[in-house]
């Protein structure tokens, strides 16, 4: 929690987030606390249900879905135009408004330009860590700090829309897999196929999912590009 609002104090201070979003911080005799601005939102998730269904394939949901992808993408560019990355972009740390836009949560893990007095960063979520990071945790001891690059939060927006879309993880594995060996998965660039995933045809959606979840960081499209590319179609 400390290290979240060091996080959410830095972030502000360089205005890629909102000085509103940070309330207040303090400590109590039981531990810390911190307090941030509430998001009338809903998990994008529990938003994407209605796009997982054959039901979902309707003109009205097209647009809708590339607005959660662009608003997704600016939050994203504003934090790697400073230097940062999120080192946790997943569903449950992005909540969609009812306007249809993405907001981001969670800064504790992020990753910036200063890496002192942090906790090691040893990835999120397993299921949306891009492969880079996979590789680096199972090439290096435990106690070693992974710095997070942008093109990790790309893949791992690339990677949240694909698994909240389809209904499906994008990188196949059982349940009770350790994760030792899931992260072996996604480094080893193993994947299940768009389109035999995908509730309904989406070529534009598809496209970008795609390109995020490139093997090579570099063949990533970055933050920037994403929301020039969405921009062109909607």
């Amino acid at each position: 929690m400390a290290q979240e609002d060091r996080h959410l104090l830095a972030l502000t201070g360089v205005g890629a987030l909102s000085p509103e979003y940070r309330v207040d911080a303090g400590e109590w005799e039981g531990g810390r606390w911190l307090a941030v601005r509430w998001i009338d939102g809903t998990p994008l998730w529990r938003t994407l249900a209605l796009a997982r269904g054959p039901e979902g394939d309707r003109p009205s949901v097209r647009p809708w879905l590339l607005g959660i992808a662009r608003t997704w993408a600016e939050q994203l560019e504003r934090l790697h135009a400073v230097g940062w990355a999120h080192a946790d972009v997943q569903p449950t740390n992005t909540l969609i408004t009812p306007d249809g836009r993405a907001t981001l949560l969670d800064f504790a893990l992020s990753c910036g330009p200063d890496t002192t007095g942090r906790l090691p960063y040893r990835g999120a979520l397993t299921h949306t860590t891009a492969p880079e990071i996979a590789d680096a945790i199972l090439t290096t001891p435990a106690d070693t700090h992974i710095q997070a690059r942008p093109p990790a939060d790309i893949w791992g927006l690339g990677a949240s829309l694909f698994w909240c879309w389809t209904g499906h993880r994008p990188v196949p594995y059982a349940d009770d897999t350790p994760r030792t060996d899931k992260l072996r998965a996604i480094a080893g660039g193993k994947r299940l196929q768009l389109d035999d995933a995908r509730p309904w045809s989406f070529p534009v959606l598809e496209e970008i999912v795609t390109a995020c979840m490139a093997s090579a960081p570099d063949e990533r499209p970055t933050a920037a590009d994403l929301v020039a590319i969405i921009e062109e179609t909607e």
